[in-house]
């Protein structure tokens, strides 16, 4: 009985065997889906570059200014401690609708004042001035390491209409 299995498997692998060696130079043999390695030329770096191709990521390196404006209305200050330092995130009603590109800018190069260190919330402004103020909510984000909070006792986050800080207990 057990003569029958082993010869079913020897059966099957010779038969695979033979279609396999008589497809020796077809497609459908994964032996042939790619060729021997050929050497290449090496790619001359002082050679001319397509002039197609950006010389700079436009997406990273950016020469104009931010031109974002004051959102409208903070809301939410909220200070999270993290592992060498905090995250500052807030939130704030833009005055239009679909505001985007939103950023927490610091002042003073990020240096606090008296004690103080203080960002505002800015954002490009959307097309839409309609919209409730469920619609125009948005929230940035910004990590504040140890070494910037020495010596801060407050942060200050400010809008157009107001500003919201929080003080260290």
């Amino acid at each position: 009985m057990t003569g029958k299995p082993m010869h079913k498997s020897i059966s099957v692998l010779l038969i695979s065997s033979v279609l396999l060696v008589g497809c020796g130079q077809s497609r459908l043999n994964p032996l042939n889906w790619f060729g021997r390695a050929e050497p290449v030329a090496a790619a001359d770096p002082t050679a001319t570059v397509n002039p197609l191709i950006p010389k700079r990521n436009s997406v990273t390196a950016r020469d104009e200014t931010y031109r974002g404006e004051l959102v409208a209305v903070i809301r939410e200050l909220k200070v999270e401690r993290t592992p060498g330092g905090a995250v500052l995130r807030v939130t704030g009603v833009a005055a239009n609708q679909g505001s985007w590109d939103v950023r927490m800018e610091p002042l003073n190069d990020g240096k606090p004042v008296n004690g103080v260190l203080t960002y505002e919330l800015r954002a490009l402004p959307g097309a839409t001035t309609v919209g409730s103020e469920r619609t125009r909510l948005i929230t940035a984000a910004t990590f504040v390491s140890d070494q910037s909070l020495a010596g801060v006792r407050s942060l200050q986050v400010l809008g157009a209409e107001n500003g919201l800080s929080s003080r260290r207990r």
